[in-house]
C-alpha cells in the first residue's frame, strides 16, 4: 500500500483546512487509515482513524468536534477536515494504513506541513 498525503499549508487560527491521503497499490488489504501529527520538538501523536469497512471513526480528544475523517471509496482517498484550527495544531501531518488483522500501522505516507498562525 502506498500513501500520499497532501493539502497542508499556512492558515490563520480559526480557519479550516482539508488534508487528503491518496492510497494506491494493494488497497483491498487495508483495514484502517489513520492520521497522525508531529509538532516541532514533540513526539508523534494520534489524531484519528477510519476503518476501511464501515467507515467507523475515532478521534483524539484534542481534535474531537473540530476534525472529521471521511473516505472517498471510488478514489481510495481519505480526508482530514480540520475546522477551528488553533496554533497548537501546527505540525507535520501523516497518514498511515493498517492491513489485514495487523494491529500496527505499517504503511506511511510522507508528511504534509500545517502551520496555524495566531
Amino acid at each position: 500500500v502506498q500513501l500520499q498525503a497532501y493539502g497542508g499549508g499556512l492558515v490563520q487560527a480559526g480557519d479550516s483546512l482539508r488534508l487528503s491521503c491518496a492510497a494506491s497499490g494493494r488497497t483491498f488489504s487495508t483495514s484502517a487509515v489513520g492520521w497522525f501529527r508531529q509538532a516541532p520538538g514533540k513526539e508523534r501523536e494520534f489524531v484519528g482513524t477510519i476503518t476501511w469497512i464501515g467507515s467507523i471513526t475515532n478521534y483524539a480528544g484534542s481534535v474531537k468536534g473540530r476534525f472529521t475523517i471521511s473516505r472517498d471509496n471510488a478514489n481510495n482517498t481519505v480526508y482530514l477536515q480540520m475546522n477551528s484550527l488553533k496554533p497548537d495544531d501546527t505540525a507535520v501531518y501523516y497518514c498511515a494504513a493498517k492491513t489485514g488483522r495487523r494491529p500496527s500501522y505499517d504503511y506511511w505516507g510522507q508528511g504534509t506541513h500545517v502551520t496555524v498562525s495566531s
